[in-house]
């Protein structure tokens, strides 16, 4: 058996090898990660990483259960108002550690809402019916009856399933909504909740359109927009809030600078009459679903929305073009790309690969891995199931981050061709060139954000003499 010594040496080399490949040697293209900064990353493991900070709404006051908080409480606040800046709206509720269970937040929030009026002695009921994106149409499983949906819509009594019913897609490019299908569809079945959004993601979703139909309804079905993947694209790609939708939730750690957590976001004054959604939206965050919800993330997610609000607009600009000209030149190099030319075949950080005639998509995935290109495999529309998935998804946005322009995705896109067209060996190549792009961008630089790391890492561990060496080694290593 080895000793402490040896298992956390052992340990620190796999994790060093880890780093190093992914940080140095390779391309991450999964649409649904992001490598947050030196001073995101240091937060998390700040004094608040191990604290709690429980608080409720109680006779109007919030009320906090632990002492100590002050600091935390404040940056939650903050957090809040900073995020409210982001979006254009007046309440987010930040307690959520995923996108996930923001999802299941609001859908808990949804049933006891509707439950608020019921007579008396009548049993509560679930939402009778909901209206998202089909997960074989590349909706998000969190929106899913087998994912955080589950338990909380009724079920079809002549099927004995639960009521959901997908967004109908058109013929020609099931990327997008059938909007003559989706009116009809709206009229005959009458949704309680729609659920926007998508994990398999290149094109608008129908905000605005399904937000006039349904405007005069009474009661109206509450409008929900799942912008995990695009979160941090919001107001570049859509603007959901402001198109019509009620509420938004999604991932911090896509496309948003942030760490793994997730959010709710919304516009519920005093005299809405969706103010009570609200109000039970935050009751099923807490005490609902959290107990703590790990507060050094919540830090690391205040340091990433200064970022995101410095630099908002030219980080969306430029992964939006990346992503175009990466679709662009990955077709140029012989690759089908799914999409509307007409488009530039995205309108998100997302671009999606048909490689069904060069083998099965798992297989494709794991032969780029292999070549320091990081992927991940997907079902396409016309896929029975996702182990035959004959599709590759990719996303720009980590990679932008560290340097690449349309240039440089054209460099890459001819690797990736190679390596699945070809069935060339570029692993060499590929992390040569990768070596080009270490240096992350929209955030402080380093000779600024070096300093301020050193500082907080040197404060969670005090009497250690960390703060210099960690000032040193970074210093090496940079």
């Amino acid at each position: 058996m080895p000793s402490l010594s040896e298992q956390c040496q052992a340990l620190t080399e796999r994790i060093e090898r880890n780093n190093a490949w992914r940080q140095k040697e390779c391309f991450n293209l999964i649409p649904s990660e992001t490598a947050p900064s030196l001073l995101v990353k240091l937060a998390e493991i700040s004094d608040p990483a191990g604290r709690y900070a429980e608080h409720r709404t109680m006779k109007g006051e919030e009320v906090y259960f632990y002492q100590g908080i002050d600091f935390i409480r404040d940056v939650e606040i903050e957090a809040r108002r900073e995020l409210g800046r982001y979006f254009g709206c007046r309440d987010i509720e930040l307690r959520p550690i995923s996108g996930q269970m923001a999802n299941e937040v609001v859908f808990k929030g949804m049933v006891k809402f509707l439950n608020r009026a019921k007579a008396e002695g009548r049993p509560s009921r679930r939402m009778k019916l909901v209206l998202n994106n089909d997960l074989a149409k590349g909706g998000h499983l969190s929106s899913q009856p087998m994912g955080a949906l589950f338990g909380w819509v009724e079920e079809d009594p002549a099927t004995g399933r639960e009521s959901v019913v997908g967004f109908p897609v058109r013929k020609d490019n099931p990327y997008k909504a059938d909007l003559e299908a989706l009116a009809a569809l709206l009229e005959t079945h009458k949704p309680e909740l729609v659920v926007f959004g998508k994990s398999m993601f290149i094109s608008p979703e129908p905000v605005r359109f399904t937000a006039e139909i349904v405007r005069t309804w009474s009661p109206r079905p509450v409008l929900m927009y799942d912008m995990a993947h695009v979160l941090g694209l919001y107001g570049a790609f859509q603007e959901p809030l402001q198109e019509g939708a009620d509420v938004v939730t999604g991932s911090t750690h896509k496309t948003f600078f942030g760490p793994q957590r997730g959010l709710v976001a919304g516009n519920f004054p005093p005299d809405s009459p969706l103010r009570n959604l609200w109000l039970d939206i935050k009751g099923r965050a807490f005490p609902g679903m959290t107990s703590n919800h790990h507060l050094g993330t919540l830090l690391g997610l205040l340091l990433s929305a200064y970022e995101m609000n410095a630099f908002k607009a030219e980080y969306q600009a430029a992964v939006r073009a990346n992503a175009k000209a990466f679709a662009k030149s990955l077709r140029t190099h012989g690759l089908p790309v799914e999409g509307d030319p007409a488009d530039g075949y995205t309108d998100t950080h997302q671009v999606l690969v048909r490689v069904k005639a060069f083998g099965r998509g798992m297989d494709i995935a794991r032969r780029l891995e292999e070549n320091n290109i990081v992927t991940n495999y997907q079902a396409l529309p016309d896929d029975a199931t996702f182990l035959e998935s004959s599709g590759i998804r990719m996303g720009v946005q980590e990679m932008t981050r560290f340097g690449m322009g349309p240039e440089d995705f054209d460099v890459l896109a001819g690797h990736l061709a190679e390596c699945v067209v070809r069935g060339k060996a570029v692993k060499d190549e590929v992390r040569r060139f990768r070596g080009n792009f270490l240096e992350m961008r929209y955030c402080l630089p380093a000779s600024e954000a070096v300093p301020l790391a050193a500082r907080i890492f040197g404060s969670a561990f005090p009497g250690s003499g960390l703060t210099s060496r960690f000032a040193e080694e970074l210093h090496k290593i940079g």
